[in-house]
């Protein structure tokens, strides 16, 4: 995906919320199922208080003794993690469970009040911690009413252990709902985000001519955004037919002032006037080529349902009119072109890029010209091949950068080319101007095939 993608950027946005969202609520889990063990490790211990509490008796000395065990297997296991201790405060005797062993749990020095639990972290058997419940109650026994302590300890690293394999297993089950949930996004964004890529798919349709609106069957959110195209497409529609219509105007507007020229040229020859006649015959020649490629222009601008055009029949039409001429008739042509080839471009299009390459190499040749037009995978590639002096690298080089006018460039090259590169760049395509085998300049362009047709 790309950086600067709407799909990308919400994608990273939704991943990055989700991950912070799911550590929370990881974290979330955690701290609550930590207290909710200590609330439970609490109740338990509380109740094995009680049980101690009822189960315990003096003997006449005043030392402690629990009249049989306690449920839980731990309190009987060396180091188990659970312990009970009771101390007897008034004769100064104690006694504990069998998985204290030869050790005593430490308490703080206070006096907590009596019948009240208090909870405490300290030091158990072998420098573990342990969380301490303990009460301070009263007894009677053969030797008269005592004072005793009631603990009951058990290891937090039982706790913590249960903590770690609650968040092990937390985190295995947040990262699968993640990934489902990134996916579900994903897919959420891509389905979400279709009908801008409808958009994008028929834009491209009228840029190629295949459609002339984009579909108003939409979702609310783009809709505004299609309607809003299609006005701009209206409007520039109708800009570009007053352009033309402006355009149609001008070239009329000129025919007549160009009609009474050719009559005044006519006349100075009559006249003797021929260097005169031939300077206004060609300035007049001048001005009826920019009045076409301007025409030539304003059609270009509206390209839509480009037809499939055969090029050899062209081909032949335009050399056979050329042989009728002054420049071309004698000269040597050779056509290299299938029958069946079709190119998408208007007959005009294709007849106005033609007809100006090969009269600029029958004007230029010495001899022969050679036009071959080869089918491709997807385009037609056209090559026009002449035996003249050619042009130099600098003025090839200058010709083919986009912007520059190939008619003050080349000397001889007149507006031809110059048509030549406003079409093809019409159909997004380019001239190219290299050294032809032939000796002289060989002109290449490509043009879209019509495949099937």
């Amino acid at each position: 995906m790309r950086a600067h993608s709407l799909k990308t950027r919400l994608l990273v946005i939704g991943t990055i919320v989700l991950i912070i969202a799911l550590g929370l609520t990881g974290f979330g889990l955690t701290l609550l199922f930590d207290r909710h063990v200590e609330r439970r490790v609490s109740a338990e211990l509380d109740t094995y208080l009680a049980q101690i509490a009822s189960r315990l008796s003096f003997d006449e000395t005043g030392k402690p003794h629990l009249g049989g065990k306690l449920a839980d297997p731990r309190f009987e296991k060396i180091y188990g993690g659970l312990y009970w201790q009771v101390n007897n405060e008034t004769a100064g005797l104690s006694a504990s469970s069998r998985s204290l062993w030869d050790t005593r749990l430490k308490l703080p020095v206070d006096i907590p009040g009596f019948g009240k639990v208090h909870v405490h972290t300290t030091t158990g058997p072998q420098n573990s911690s342990v969380l301490i419940h303990e009460r301070r109650l009263r007894f009677k026994s053969p030797a008269g009413e005592q004072i005793a302590r009631l603990i009951v300890a058990i290891d937090r690293a039982e706790l913590d252990r249960m903590s770690a394999d609650f968040a092990s297993d937390v985190a295995i089950a947040l990262l699968a709902l993640c990934i489902f949930l990134l996916l579900a996004g994903w897919a959420q964004i891509s389905f979400g985000l279709g009908p801008l890529t409808l958009i994008r798919k028929n834009i491209a349709a009228i840029r190629t001519g295949k459609t002339s609106r984009i579909p108003l069957d939409l979702p609310a959110e783009v809709l505004p955004l299609a309607k809003e195209v299609n006005d701009l497409l209206r409007a520039q529609e109708a800009a570009i037919e007053n352009a033309k219509h402006r355009a149609s105007d001008l070239a009329h507007g000129f025919k007549t002032p160009l009609t009474a020229l050719k009559s005044d040229i006519r006349r100075l020859r009559d006249k003797g006037e021929h260097n005169i006649a031939d300077d206004i015959e060609a300035t007049s020649l001048l001005m009826q080529r920019q009045i076409d490629r301007e025409l030539t222009k304003a059609r270009l601008r509206n390209i839509k349902n480009m037809p499939a055009t055969r090029i050899l029949p062209l081909i032949e039409g335009i050399i056979a009119t050329l042989q009728r001429t002054p420049e071309g008739e004698g000269k040597s042509f050779e056509i290299e072109c299938d029958p069946d080839i079709q190119v998408l471009a208007d007959k005009d299009d294709v007849a106005e890029i033609l007809g100006n390459l090969i009269e600029n190499a029958v004007k230029h040749a010495a001899d022969r010209i050679a036009v071959k037009v080869n089918a491709r995978v997807r385009d037609v590639m056209f090559t026009i091949d002449d035996d003249g002096g050619g042009i130099s690298d600098s003025q090839r080089r200058m010709a083919v950068k986009r912007g520059v006018r190939l008619d003050s460039s080349i000397v001889g090259s007149g507006l031809g080319l110059a048509i030549v590169k406003d079409v093809l760049e019409a159909y997004g395509q380019h001239l190219e101007l290299e050294t032809s085998p032939l000796g002289g300049l060989k002109a290449a362009f490509q043009l879209p095939q019509a495949a099937g047709r």
